[in-house]
């Protein structure tokens, strides 16, 4: 687990219905932020804002895997984005920093707590954070339908229609006023890879640009061309400068190119409006909802700050204009609304399956005693000279446990192997499943869920691991995610014994 722990992190007991909504990560503190006001359209939704472990960031993305990066500029970028999956099937972004990029971890953890109280419909939220030696990670709701610069720069069937470019500046200016009146009225570096689209292809501003790359670092990592002129002058982001940035969204979103902001203002004073607009657009917009977009980004690019408008402004301008507020944006983006794909039909079920389905935890209990370890086979290889005393507490520890747990004297057995985990020489899987049952017989499945997780971190094919971890899913009344784990542990039986088969 991380090495920090942030003073406006505090333990809590919450109620059930919350810890559903925080099955993220093997240890899970349940931890919430408090503080800000929520966007309460939104609030329900998305997870209270907790510390991950590095080893379910890794296992939620494939262990970093380049196939999953999906920042701009892929490998190149100089802090890489990652999309993944966590064990209860919930995407998530995890922006991954450079090492050293915030040596202080008590101020990483300052600025992402910060970041984590916010909750708003118009933004991709954070919803965590990892902080583990040297490595800085924050995680964030994953948007499946990506970028505004795929869309307007990249896009392949059809291109942005008005209505809808005008509804993205509007959402955009109401995030950015959300986060100001929160008291965050920075954002580093805005432009069109910041605006994604979710599943129902409405806009929302990532809340990575809340934060800075680093401690120390740039703001911008865009051309020169399109930072704001005081920036360039004394390298601070101020509210005015944000402002400036939405300008340049506004100009891509009027002409379908990223043209230098000098370039679209000559446009403009030239009153070139027609030749700034997106071509693929000519007939199908409104020339006088054009002339007040246009209008308010050359207010934007003004060279004094002091000249530009504020975001209560950008809204009370954009606000009025017609989005067709009855069409659902993927309709307007001309994409599928996304929809989860089915479970796989349900393959057969062991013993094992059966009594997980079932949810029949005596008949479950019964199997492991009856397995006994012969499943951690492999898992350690110990030399002579780690038999120290300590070693022979810890077995001694684990020999109590599995008596408990024979005996059925649950809460003995998680004591025992607790005492066993906690030394840490050896780690073996049924412990973890051991110890999971015991949680379940004793009414705690957030815990059980995480140590059903660990055991499928310390052997992934093991199908015991997703078996104990569908029943504690159910037990949370998370059934659609029970179904599909279970039919995962039956597809590794049935691959286990075709390898059986075969050899």
């Amino acid at each position: 687990m991380g090495c920090c722990q942030s003073s406006c992190l505090t333990e809590t007991h919450p109620e059930k219905d919350q810890s559903r909504q925080q099955q993220q990560e093997p240890r899970n503190h349940s931890q919430a932020v408090s503080g800000a006001g929520p966007d309460p359209a939104v609030a329900n939704g998305v997870p209270s804002f907790s510390e991950f472990s590095l080893a379910d960031l890794k296992a939620a993305t494939n262990n970093f895997s380049s196939d999953n990066i999906v920042s701009e500029s892929g490998e190149k970028a100089p802090n890489l984005v990652y999309k993944g999956r966590l064990q209860n099937r919930k995407w998530i972004a995890v922006k991954k920093f450079t090492k050293m990029a915030w040596p202080d971890s008590k101020q990483f953890v300052e600025e992402a707590c910060g970041v984590g109280k916010l909750r708003h419909r118009r933004l991709a939220n954070l919803i965590g954070y990892c902080c583990d030696g040297d490595e800085r990670l924050l995680v964030a709701e994953y948007m499946i339908n990506d970028t505004l610069a795929k869309h307007l720069f990249h896009w392949e069937n059809q291109t942005i229609e008005w209505a809808m470019r005008l509804r993205v500046a509007t959402c955009i200016a109401e995030a950015l006023g959300y986060c100001s009146s929160e008291g965050h009225p920075l954002y580093h570096d805005l432009n069109a890879y910041r605006v994604l689209f979710d599943e129902d292809g409405d806009p929302r501003l990532s809340c990575f640009g809340l934060m800075k790359n680093s401690r120390d670092g740039k703001s911008y990592s865009t051309n020169l061309a399109y930072t704001p002129p005081e920036y360039l002058r004394n390298g601070r982001v101020t509210p005015e400068s944000v402002i400036y940035s939405f300008g340049t969204v506004l100009v891509d979103l009027l002409s379908g190119k990223h043209i230098p902001p000098s370039h679209a203002l000559d446009m403009i004073r030239g009153k070139n409006i027609v030749l700034l607009m997106d071509s693929h657009l000519e007939g199908k917009f409104s020339m006088e909802e054009a002339t007040v977009v246009v209008g308010l980004a050359s207010q934007c690019l003004q060279y004094e700050p002091r000249e530009r408008p504020s975001v209560k402004d950008l809204v009370a301008t954009l606000a009025p204009l017609h989005t067709k507020p009855d069409v659902p944006s993927y309709v307007m983006l001309g994409i599928s609304k996304y929809e989860e794909a089915p479970p796989t039909p349900q393959r057969p079920l062991s013993p094992m399956g059966e009594a997980c389905s079932r949810l029949d935890l005596t008949a479950i209990h019964q199997i492991l005693v009856m397995n006994h370890y012969k499943d951690d086979e492999g898992t350690n290889e110990l030399s002579f000279q780690e038999w120290t005393q300590q070693m022979r507490d810890m077995l001694e520890a684990r020999k109590h446990g599995d008596y408990a747990f024979r005996d059925k004297d649950f809460k003995t057995a998680i004591d025992c192997y607790s005492q066993f985990i906690d030394v840490g020489t050896m780690v073996s899987p049924t412990v973890f499943a051991r110890r999971s049952l015991c949680y379940l017989f004793c009414d705690q499945p957030d815990a059980a869920l995480a140590d059903a997780m660990q055991a499928q971190i310390v052997n992934p094919e093991w199908p015991t691991a997703f078996y104990m971890q569908s029943v504690a899913l159910a037990k949370l009344d998370m059934h659609k995610d029970a179904a599909d784990m279970l039919n995962e542990a039956a597809g590794l039986e049935e691959k286990k014994q075709r390898v059986v088969k075969g050899s």
